[in-house]
Protein backbone atom coordinates (compact mmCIF):
# COMPACT_ATOMS: atom_id res chain seq x y z
CA UNK A 1 0.00 0.00 0.00
CA UNK A 2 2.96 2.32 0.71
CA UNK A 3 4.21 1.89 -2.89
CA UNK A 4 0.66 2.36 -4.31
CA UNK A 5 0.42 5.97 -2.64
CA UNK A 6 3.31 7.01 -3.32
CA UNK A 7 3.46 6.19 -7.09
CA UNK A 8 -0.31 7.75 -7.16
CA UNK A 9 1.57 11.02 -5.92
CA UNK A 10 4.36 10.36 -8.14
CA UNK A 11 7.20 10.17 -5.81
CA UNK A 12 8.27 7.12 -5.48
CA UNK A 13 11.47 6.85 -3.46
CA UNK A 14 14.40 4.48 -3.95
CA UNK A 15 13.26 2.43 -0.97
CA UNK A 16 9.86 1.90 -1.92
CA UNK A 17 11.48 0.86 -5.53
CA UNK A 18 13.60 -1.67 -3.93
CA UNK A 19 11.43 -2.86 -1.77
CA UNK A 20 9.03 -3.49 -5.10
CA UNK A 21 11.76 -5.52 -6.46
CA UNK A 22 12.39 -7.95 -3.83
CA UNK A 23 8.17 -8.51 -3.27
CA UNK A 24 7.75 -9.55 -6.51
CA UNK A 25 8.50 -13.25 -7.01
CA UNK A 26 10.98 -12.41 -9.87
CA UNK A 27 13.37 -10.10 -8.06
CA UNK A 28 13.27 -12.79 -4.54
CA UNK A 29 14.24 -15.11 -7.23
CA UNK A 30 17.25 -12.98 -8.54
CA UNK A 31 17.83 -12.24 -5.02
CA UNK A 32 18.35 -15.34 -3.46
CA UNK A 33 20.38 -16.68 -6.45
CA UNK A 34 22.81 -14.15 -6.17
CA UNK A 35 23.30 -14.49 -2.58
CA UNK A 36 23.15 -18.28 -2.57
CA UNK A 37 26.41 -17.55 -4.83
CA UNK A 38 27.72 -15.15 -2.84
CA UNK A 39 27.39 -17.34 0.45
CA UNK A 40 27.43 -20.52 -0.06
CA UNK A 41 31.58 -21.14 -1.24
CA UNK A 42 32.43 -19.75 1.82
CA UNK A 43 29.92 -21.83 3.55
CA UNK A 44 31.44 -25.22 1.89
CA UNK A 45 34.63 -23.88 3.12
CA UNK A 46 34.28 -22.24 6.45
CA UNK A 47 36.40 -24.59 7.95
CA UNK A 48 39.30 -23.71 5.82
CA UNK A 49 38.61 -20.11 5.98
CA UNK A 50 38.78 -20.55 8.96
CA UNK A 51 42.76 -22.09 8.96
CA UNK A 52 43.34 -19.38 6.74
CA UNK A 53 42.55 -16.30 8.96
CA UNK A 54 44.10 -18.33 11.99
CA UNK A 55 47.17 -18.21 9.49
CA UNK A 56 47.25 -15.11 8.58
CA UNK A 57 46.97 -14.06 12.50
CA UNK A 58 49.96 -15.98 13.14
CA UNK A 59 51.82 -14.66 10.16
CA UNK A 60 51.51 -11.02 11.73
CA UNK A 61 52.27 -12.16 15.35
CA UNK A 62 55.60 -14.44 14.21
CA UNK A 63 57.06 -11.58 11.62
CA UNK A 64 59.03 -9.06 13.74
CA UNK A 65 61.24 -12.80 14.99
CA UNK A 66 63.42 -14.25 12.37
CA UNK A 67 63.47 -17.78 14.20
CA UNK A 68 59.92 -18.08 14.41
CA UNK A 69 58.86 -16.47 10.85
CA UNK A 70 61.65 -18.55 9.03
CA UNK A 71 60.39 -21.80 10.14
CA UNK A 72 56.59 -20.82 9.58
CA UNK A 73 57.25 -19.54 6.30
CA UNK A 74 59.15 -23.20 5.78
CA UNK A 75 56.31 -25.16 6.71
CA UNK A 76 53.84 -23.32 4.78
CA UNK A 77 56.00 -23.57 1.47
CA UNK A 78 56.67 -26.90 2.20
CA UNK A 79 52.69 -28.02 2.01
CA UNK A 80 51.63 -25.37 -0.24
CA UNK A 81 54.25 -25.43 -2.68
CA UNK A 82 54.02 -29.88 -2.94
CA UNK A 83 49.84 -29.55 -3.18
CA UNK A 84 50.26 -27.11 -5.79
CA UNK A 85 52.47 -29.03 -7.50
CA UNK A 86 51.66 -32.52 -7.18
CA UNK A 87 49.22 -32.17 -10.33
CA UNK A 88 52.60 -32.24 -12.31
CA UNK A 89 54.61 -34.86 -10.24
CA UNK A 90 52.85 -36.84 -8.10
CA UNK A 91 49.53 -36.61 -9.68
CA UNK A 92 49.28 -39.11 -12.70
CA UNK A 93 50.98 -41.42 -10.38
CA UNK A 94 47.92 -41.17 -7.47
CA UNK A 95 45.60 -41.40 -10.56
CA UNK A 96 46.90 -44.78 -11.73
CA UNK A 97 47.26 -46.08 -8.37
CA UNK A 98 44.14 -45.22 -7.13
CA UNK A 99 42.83 -48.86 -6.01
CA UNK A 100 46.24 -49.08 -3.78
CA UNK A 101 46.72 -48.32 -0.19
CA UNK A 102 47.55 -44.30 0.22
CA UNK A 103 50.79 -45.44 2.46
CA UNK A 104 52.47 -48.12 0.37
CA UNK A 105 52.32 -44.87 -2.22
CA UNK A 106 53.78 -42.31 0.32
CA UNK A 107 56.53 -45.13 1.62
CA UNK A 108 57.87 -45.25 -2.11
CA UNK A 109 57.37 -41.34 -2.81
CA UNK A 110 58.51 -40.41 0.55
CA UNK A 111 62.00 -42.20 0.45
CA UNK A 112 63.00 -41.15 -3.11
CA UNK A 113 62.49 -37.36 -1.35
CA UNK A 114 64.61 -38.12 1.58
CA UNK A 115 67.24 -39.92 -0.86
CA UNK A 116 67.47 -36.33 -3.12
CA UNK A 117 67.63 -34.20 -0.37
CA UNK A 118 70.12 -36.16 1.24
CA UNK A 119 72.51 -36.17 -1.35
CA UNK A 120 72.30 -33.13 -2.31
CA UNK A 121 72.87 -31.85 1.18
CA UNK A 122 76.07 -34.40 1.32
CA UNK A 123 77.71 -33.17 -2.11
CA UNK A 124 76.90 -29.42 -1.88
CA UNK A 125 78.05 -29.29 1.89
CA UNK A 126 74.29 -28.47 3.33
CA UNK A 127 72.49 -27.07 -0.11
CA UNK A 128 69.89 -28.87 -0.21
CA UNK A 129 68.15 -27.40 -3.46
CA UNK A 130 71.11 -28.24 -5.58
CA UNK A 131 72.87 -24.63 -6.05
CA UNK A 132 69.48 -23.46 -7.39
CA UNK A 133 69.42 -20.88 -4.38
CA UNK A 134 73.42 -20.14 -4.93
CA UNK A 135 72.58 -18.40 -7.88
CA UNK A 136 73.05 -14.64 -7.97
CA UNK A 137 70.43 -12.68 -6.89
CA UNK A 138 69.02 -15.91 -4.55
CA UNK A 139 72.12 -16.60 -2.39
CA UNK A 140 71.72 -14.27 0.09
CA UNK A 141 69.46 -16.10 2.83
CA UNK A 142 66.88 -13.42 4.35
CA UNK A 143 67.56 -12.98 8.02
CA UNK A 144 64.62 -10.45 8.35
CA UNK A 145 60.87 -11.16 7.78
CA UNK A 146 57.84 -8.72 6.34
CA UNK A 147 54.09 -10.25 6.88
CA UNK A 148 53.87 -9.41 3.15
CA UNK A 149 56.93 -11.89 2.67
CA UNK A 150 54.63 -14.77 4.91
CA UNK A 151 51.28 -14.12 2.57
CA UNK A 152 53.12 -15.68 -0.11
CA UNK A 153 52.68 -19.15 1.40
CA UNK A 154 49.22 -18.67 2.42
CA UNK A 155 48.10 -17.04 -0.85
CA UNK A 156 49.11 -20.60 -2.39
CA UNK A 157 47.37 -22.67 -0.53
CA UNK A 158 44.51 -20.34 -1.10
CA UNK A 159 45.21 -21.00 -4.64
CA UNK A 160 45.35 -25.25 -4.68
CA UNK A 161 42.02 -24.77 -2.51
CA UNK A 162 40.37 -23.78 -5.26
CA UNK A 163 41.97 -25.61 -8.01
CA UNK A 164 44.66 -22.74 -9.48
CA UNK A 165 47.52 -24.55 -10.41
CA UNK A 166 50.44 -21.38 -10.33
CA UNK A 167 54.23 -21.43 -10.49
CA UNK A 168 55.37 -21.45 -7.05
CA UNK A 169 58.24 -20.53 -7.80
CA UNK A 170 57.12 -17.39 -9.39
CA UNK A 171 55.49 -16.68 -6.50
CA UNK A 172 57.45 -17.97 -3.27
CA UNK A 173 60.91 -16.82 -5.37
CA UNK A 174 60.50 -13.41 -6.44
CA UNK A 175 59.50 -11.72 -2.94
CA UNK A 176 63.25 -13.09 -1.58
CA UNK A 177 65.48 -11.90 -5.00
CA UNK A 178 67.80 -9.07 -4.24
CA UNK A 179 68.40 -8.33 -7.72
CA UNK A 180 66.05 -7.98 -10.29
CA UNK A 181 68.18 -9.73 -13.47
CA UNK A 182 67.54 -13.22 -11.15
CA UNK A 183 63.50 -12.55 -11.92
CA UNK A 184 64.30 -12.14 -15.90
CA UNK A 185 66.39 -14.91 -15.87
CA UNK A 186 63.65 -17.17 -13.85
CA UNK A 187 60.82 -16.10 -16.29
CA UNK A 188 63.12 -16.41 -19.09
CA UNK A 189 63.58 -19.72 -18.61
CA UNK A 190 59.99 -20.85 -17.79
CA UNK A 191 59.13 -19.41 -20.85
CA UNK A 192 61.29 -21.01 -22.70
CA UNK A 193 60.42 -24.21 -20.75
CA UNK A 194 56.32 -23.83 -21.94
CA UNK A 195 57.34 -23.39 -25.90
CA UNK A 196 59.70 -26.36 -25.80
CA UNK A 197 57.34 -28.91 -23.90
CA UNK A 198 54.81 -27.39 -26.53
CA UNK A 199 56.40 -28.36 -29.06
CA UNK A 200 58.01 -31.80 -27.96
CA UNK A 201 54.33 -32.91 -26.75
CA UNK A 202 52.94 -31.82 -29.81
CA UNK A 203 55.51 -33.98 -32.35
CA UNK A 204 55.77 -36.83 -29.68
CA UNK A 205 51.92 -37.70 -29.27
CA UNK A 206 50.95 -36.88 -32.41
CA UNK A 207 53.98 -39.12 -33.91
CA UNK A 208 52.88 -41.73 -31.58
CA UNK A 209 48.94 -41.35 -30.69
CA UNK A 210 48.02 -43.81 -33.96
CA UNK A 211 50.25 -46.85 -32.24
CA UNK A 212 49.42 -45.71 -28.78
CA UNK A 213 45.42 -45.30 -29.90
CA UNK A 214 45.63 -49.70 -30.61
CA UNK A 215 47.76 -50.98 -27.93
CA UNK A 216 45.93 -48.60 -25.25
CA UNK A 217 42.74 -50.81 -25.95
CA UNK A 218 44.32 -53.45 -25.04
CA UNK A 219 44.77 -54.64 -21.06
CA UNK A 220 48.03 -53.22 -20.09
CA UNK A 221 51.18 -55.44 -19.44
CA UNK A 222 51.98 -55.97 -15.79
CA UNK A 223 55.58 -54.73 -16.43
CA UNK A 224 53.93 -51.44 -17.22
CA UNK A 225 53.12 -51.15 -13.69
CA UNK A 226 56.64 -51.44 -12.49
CA UNK A 227 57.85 -49.33 -15.35
CA UNK A 228 55.19 -46.44 -14.06
CA UNK A 229 56.55 -46.30 -10.70
CA UNK A 230 60.18 -46.17 -11.96
CA UNK A 231 59.48 -43.44 -13.78
CA UNK A 232 57.14 -41.75 -11.66
CA UNK A 233 60.35 -41.60 -8.99
CA UNK A 234 62.38 -40.57 -11.11
CA UNK A 235 60.51 -37.38 -12.02
CA UNK A 236 59.88 -36.81 -8.81
CA UNK A 237 63.59 -36.63 -7.96
CA UNK A 238 64.02 -34.45 -10.97
CA UNK A 239 61.09 -32.14 -10.24
CA UNK A 240 63.28 -32.05 -6.48
CA UNK A 241 66.64 -31.03 -7.67
CA UNK A 242 64.34 -28.64 -9.80
CA UNK A 243 62.03 -26.84 -7.22
CA UNK A 244 62.91 -27.57 -3.51
CA UNK A 245 64.53 -24.25 -3.94
CA UNK A 246 60.64 -22.69 -3.78
CA UNK A 247 60.31 -24.77 -0.68
CA UNK A 248 63.55 -23.90 1.26
CA UNK A 249 64.02 -20.27 0.25
CA UNK A 250 63.08 -19.38 3.83
CA UNK A 251 65.85 -20.62 5.33
CA UNK A 252 69.80 -20.66 5.54
CA UNK A 253 71.48 -21.44 2.34
CA UNK A 254 73.54 -24.32 4.14
CA UNK A 255 71.86 -26.50 6.86
CA UNK A 256 73.27 -27.84 10.15
CA UNK A 257 72.20 -31.60 10.92
CA UNK A 258 69.82 -30.56 13.41
CA UNK A 259 67.94 -27.85 10.42
CA UNK A 260 68.48 -30.39 8.09
CA UNK A 261 66.49 -33.01 10.39
CA UNK A 262 64.02 -30.53 10.67
CA UNK A 263 63.46 -29.82 7.14
CA UNK A 264 63.19 -33.85 6.04
CA UNK A 265 60.58 -34.73 8.83
CA UNK A 266 58.39 -31.80 7.78
CA UNK A 267 58.38 -32.43 4.50
CA UNK A 268 58.00 -36.30 5.19
CA UNK A 269 55.06 -35.97 7.29
CA UNK A 270 53.55 -33.52 4.85
CA UNK A 271 53.88 -36.03 1.58
CA UNK A 272 52.00 -38.40 3.99
CA UNK A 273 49.29 -36.06 4.39
CA UNK A 274 49.19 -35.19 0.49
CA UNK A 275 48.81 -38.87 0.12
CA UNK A 276 46.03 -39.26 2.86
CA UNK A 277 44.17 -36.86 1.37
CA UNK A 278 44.69 -38.43 -2.41
CA UNK A 279 46.43 -35.99 -4.19
CA UNK A 280 43.64 -33.00 -2.47
CA UNK A 281 41.84 -30.71 -4.56
CA UNK A 282 44.71 -30.47 -7.08
CA UNK A 283 44.11 -34.28 -8.30
CA UNK A 284 40.35 -33.12 -10.02
CA UNK A 285 42.60 -31.62 -13.17
CA UNK A 286 45.11 -34.52 -13.63
CA UNK A 287 42.00 -37.15 -13.27
CA UNK A 288 39.93 -34.92 -15.97
CA UNK A 289 42.64 -35.06 -18.90
CA UNK A 290 42.41 -37.09 -21.77
CA UNK A 291 43.21 -40.82 -20.82
CA UNK A 292 45.42 -39.85 -18.20
CA UNK A 293 44.38 -42.99 -15.73
CA UNK A 294 45.43 -45.66 -17.78
CA UNK A 295 48.96 -46.49 -16.66
CA UNK A 296 50.57 -46.32 -20.01
CA UNK A 297 49.37 -42.51 -20.61
CA UNK A 298 50.26 -41.71 -17.23
CA UNK A 299 53.93 -43.18 -17.24
CA UNK A 300 54.41 -41.86 -21.15
CA UNK A 301 53.08 -38.02 -19.68
CA UNK A 302 56.09 -38.40 -16.46
CA UNK A 303 58.59 -40.09 -18.61
CA UNK A 304 58.56 -37.10 -21.50
CA UNK A 305 57.96 -34.56 -18.51
CA UNK A 306 60.94 -35.96 -16.60
CA UNK A 307 63.25 -35.86 -19.60
CA UNK A 308 62.43 -32.15 -20.40
CA UNK A 309 62.99 -31.28 -16.60
CA UNK A 310 66.15 -33.08 -16.29
CA UNK A 311 67.85 -31.27 -19.40
CA UNK A 312 66.81 -27.69 -17.84
CA UNK A 313 68.68 -29.24 -14.86
CA UNK A 314 71.81 -29.45 -17.38
CA UNK A 315 71.43 -26.01 -19.05
CA UNK A 316 72.13 -23.87 -16.22
CA UNK A 317 71.30 -23.29 -11.82
CA UNK A 318 69.24 -20.80 -12.29
CA UNK A 319 65.24 -21.89 -10.67
CA UNK A 320 62.95 -22.07 -13.31
CA UNK A 321 58.57 -22.84 -13.46
CA UNK A 322 58.12 -26.48 -13.52
CA UNK A 323 54.31 -25.37 -13.96
CA UNK A 324 54.77 -23.82 -17.14
CA UNK A 325 56.64 -26.89 -18.72
CA UNK A 326 54.48 -28.78 -17.20
CA UNK A 327 51.12 -26.83 -18.57
CA UNK A 328 52.96 -26.49 -22.02
CA UNK A 329 53.45 -30.60 -22.07
CA UNK A 330 50.02 -31.03 -21.22
CA UNK A 331 48.46 -28.31 -23.59
CA UNK A 332 50.93 -29.54 -26.62
CA UNK A 333 49.26 -33.67 -25.65
CA UNK A 334 45.57 -32.29 -25.96
CA UNK A 335 46.65 -30.54 -29.34
CA UNK A 336 48.17 -33.78 -30.86
CA UNK A 337 45.78 -36.29 -29.59
CA UNK A 338 42.64 -33.75 -31.26
CA UNK A 339 44.75 -33.71 -34.45
CA UNK A 340 45.12 -37.13 -34.57
CA UNK A 341 41.38 -38.02 -34.77
CA UNK A 342 40.21 -39.60 -37.94
CA UNK A 343 36.95 -37.54 -38.17
CA UNK A 344 36.56 -34.25 -39.00
CA UNK A 345 33.91 -33.70 -36.35
CA UNK A 346 35.51 -35.39 -33.90
CA UNK A 347 38.75 -33.42 -34.36
CA UNK A 348 37.23 -29.97 -34.00
CA UNK A 349 35.44 -31.34 -30.83
CA UNK A 350 38.04 -32.43 -29.72
CA UNK A 351 40.31 -29.23 -30.68
CA UNK A 352 37.72 -26.71 -28.61
CA UNK A 353 38.00 -28.74 -25.52
CA UNK A 354 41.85 -28.55 -26.10
CA UNK A 355 41.91 -25.19 -26.53
CA UNK A 356 39.23 -24.33 -23.46
CA UNK A 357 42.37 -26.75 -21.25
CA UNK A 358 45.06 -24.32 -22.59
CA UNK A 359 43.15 -20.65 -22.47
CA UNK A 360 42.72 -22.22 -18.72
CA UNK A 361 45.40 -23.32 -17.64
CA UNK A 362 47.18 -19.79 -19.34
CA UNK A 363 45.30 -18.08 -17.41
CA UNK A 364 45.72 -19.81 -14.14
CA UNK A 365 49.60 -19.54 -14.41
CA UNK A 366 49.05 -15.79 -15.52
CA UNK A 367 47.38 -14.89 -11.92
CA UNK A 368 50.28 -16.77 -10.76
CA UNK A 369 52.56 -14.27 -12.54
CA UNK A 370 50.74 -11.38 -11.63
CA UNK A 371 50.30 -12.25 -7.70
CA UNK A 372 53.92 -13.36 -7.57
CA UNK A 373 54.94 -9.74 -9.24
CA UNK A 374 52.63 -7.77 -6.82
CA UNK A 375 54.02 -9.64 -3.47
CA UNK A 376 57.65 -8.48 -4.82
CA UNK A 377 56.53 -4.88 -5.67
CA UNK A 378 55.10 -4.63 -2.56
CA UNK A 379 58.03 -6.08 -0.20
CA UNK A 380 60.99 -6.29 -2.44
CA UNK A 381 62.49 -2.45 -2.85
CA UNK A 382 65.20 -3.90 -5.60
CA UNK A 383 62.05 -4.98 -7.35
CA UNK A 384 59.83 -2.03 -7.01
CA UNK A 385 62.69 0.26 -7.83
CA UNK A 386 63.25 -1.49 -10.93
CA UNK A 387 59.94 -1.85 -12.40
CA UNK A 388 59.28 2.06 -11.43
CA UNK A 389 62.55 3.03 -13.72
CA UNK A 390 61.17 0.92 -16.25
CA UNK A 391 57.58 2.12 -16.43
CA UNK A 392 59.40 6.01 -16.31
CA UNK A 393 61.35 4.60 -18.88
CA UNK A 394 58.68 3.55 -21.33
CA UNK A 395 56.65 6.42 -20.35
CA UNK A 396 59.72 8.73 -21.41
CA UNK A 397 59.29 7.32 -24.74
CA UNK A 398 55.85 7.71 -25.42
Amino acid sequence: MYTLKNATHGTISMHSVTKQKCDHPVGQSRLVYTLYHLLEPARRNRNFLLIIACLLVIANLVAPYPLLARWFGFILASYSAIANDSIQTIGTFIAANANRKWWHLWLFIGLIFVATMTYSWVVYHGDVSYQRLAQKGFSEAPTSFTFTQLLAPIILLVLTRWQIPVSTSFLLLNVFATESSAVYHVVQKSFAGYVIAFVVAVIFWYSSSKIAGNYFKMKPWKGWMVLQWLISGLLWSVWLMQDASNIVIFLPRHLNIVEFLLVIGCIFLGLGLLFYLKGDRMQQLVNERSGITDVRASMLVSLVYMLILFYFTQVNQVPMSTTWVFIGLLGGREIAISLSKRTLLNRKNMLRRSIRFIKRDLKHALIGLFISITLAFLVNAVIRETMINLFKSLLGRG
